[in-house]
């Protein structure tokens, strides 16, 4: 076909097929529209395919490899322990297919039409989709952009099986004897613990100007953990020149006590992430986009061309799925005449560390930035009676409160089941919840959830299982001054 021709009939169509993608086709399906999804790759996009889900693999194997290893608290002898990669890897080429074939029969159950191809906008009504030889247009009422992010180029290190991106670190066909990653965010956190559980050498280069990305109490308890896995951690690190060298790579970085070489089997760096838009044509139409190129939405993401929608990562940081997935919905709903609206106040930040990290709402240094009068309580899991039950005590949980309000702020957990246990404070905030709402309830016994009730407690100076705290020298509750916490630990 070329362009003139008559053009395709779509009602509503979706360029994408990951998470925000797919999400935004089957609810606009159930709403009733007639939906073409567009996807120039696989279904599931990156994060099925080449990150969440890939990197979940990687650390899943570690956290059942460092369980194994420390059964004999429970009594369990298993000898030597170890892992073998090629069957892992095994497992996670399956794991991918059988998700993406899952996404795929959604899509045919729900009725979405999918076709492979590049899209571009002709106009604001009117696409087209290249894939290889063949060119066809579409005609649409309404289309929902949820085209991802890449990595971008970055020409300061050399193309090497051994120096790795964030799309590449989870397809290694080997375990790295020796490790070192440059960076501070979630992923290279995660990668750190898990490649030091199967047993890599990790050496972490901690980004200059750049700190652990929690609470400054989750930092802490972070670095003890790492020190306790024999994570070297380097901080105030400046990367100057990575090399390929025959026992792997040399990376010359300018740290906190001057400049260095660092030799390693491999290197893992998260690069920057550009959004996808080349080719797209959004500006040719109108779409405004950012200084750095993400495409600007308002709160039902809905572009600066009205029937034209965007979600997920092409709209900017953070780059997470469960944003995307909630996005997909919202575009969906709004261009079936609905009117919700997005809200990410309390979107929860995961990281599947060894122990995992959750938090929502505000961090303590947050609070204080903001003059707000605050309240913490912090309750170590080596308190809690089913930690010591299954012998996983590293963490705490952190809540932070306003004082005079006693509304919840914040609440920040490292230790085992902080991934599941955060979504009670994701409610908990949605909702308003004062300290007495996290008090109140009964909870479970023995379980991990009564971590959270005394921390709670602990706001009070009530926590049955901590020792009498004082209060900060000085600090008098009745005469506080705006951007001082209580300090209650």
């Amino acid at each position: 076909m070329v362009v003139g021709e008559m053009a395709n009939q779509a009602d509503l169509i979706v360029i994408g097929g990951g998470p925000g993608g797919y999400h935004a086709a089957i609810r606009a399906a159930q709403l009733g529209r007639q939906v073409l999804l567009i996807e120039k790759g696989e279904m599931g996009g990156v994060c099925l395919n080449k990150g969440c889900i890939p990197s979940r693999v990687i650390t899943e194997a570690a956290k059942s490899l460092d369980l194994v290893k420390k059964s004999d608290v429970l009594g369990i002898a298993t000898g030597h322990a170890d892992i073998q990669f090629d069957r892992l890897l095994e497992h996670r080429n399956k794991t991918i297919a059988s998700l993406r074939a899952g996404v795929e029969a959604l899509c045919k159950a729900n009725k979405v039409q999918r076709i492979r191809g590049s899209a571009f906008f002709l106009s604001d009504t009117r696409i087209g989709v290249e894939e290889g030889d063949k060119y066809d247009v579409h005609e649409f009422n309404d289309a929902i952009i949820a085209a991802g992010v890449n990595p971008a180029a970055n020409s300061k290190y050399p193309v090497s099986r051994r120096i790795l991106n964030q799309l590449e670190i989870s397809f290694l066909d080997e375990i790295p004897a020796h490790l070192a990653i440059y960076g501070s965010g979630t992923l290279p956190l995660e990668m750190a613990m898990a490649f030091r559980a199967l047993g890599s050498e990790v050496t972490f280069l901690l980004k200059k100007g750049e700190n652990l990305p929690f609470d400054s109490s989750i930092s802490k308890e972070l670095a003890r953990i790492f020190k306790k896995e024999k994570i070297q951690m380097l901080k105030e690190c400046v990367i100057k020149d990575v090399a390929e060298i025959e026992s792997g790579v040399a990376i010359q970085f300018e740290g906190a006590s001057g400049e260095k070489v660092l030799e390693a089997t491999h290197f893992f760096y998260q690069e920057k992430q550009s959004p996808d838009t080349a080719g797209l044509g959004t500006l040719r139409i109108g779409i405004q986009h950012d200084s750095e190129g993400f495409i600007q939405v308002d709160s039902q993401c809905r572009t600066s061309v009205k029937n034209i929608y965007a979600v997920g990562d092409i709209t900017g940081e953070p780059f997470l799925a469960s944003k995307a997935i909630k996005q997909g919905k919202i575009a969906a709903e709004a261009a079936c005449g609905l009117n919700p609206e997005a809200d990410f106040h309390f979107l929860p930040k995961v990281s599947f560390t060894r122990p995992p990290i959750a938090s929502v709402g505000m961090t303590e240094e947050e609070a204080l930035s903001k003059k707000l009068e605050i309240k913490t309580s912090q309750f170590p899991l080596a308190a809690n009676g089913f930690s010591a039950i299954t012998g996983k005590k590293d963490g705490l949980i952190k809540i932070i409160s306003e004082h005079g309000t006693d509304v919840i702020l914040g609440i920040h957990i490292i230790g085992e089941g902080a991934h599941e246990l955060i979504f009670g404070g994701v409610t908990g905030l949605e909702m308003g919840a004062r300290e007495e709402d996290f008090v109140f309830p009964s909870y479970p016994h023995p379980g991990l959830a009564e971590a959270l009730l005394e921390a709670a407690e602990g706001l009070g100076g009530k926590a049955v299982h901590l020792k009498p705290q004082k209060k900060t020298s000085g600090v008098d509750t009745e005469s506080l001054q705006a951007g001082v916490s209580l300090g209650i630990k």
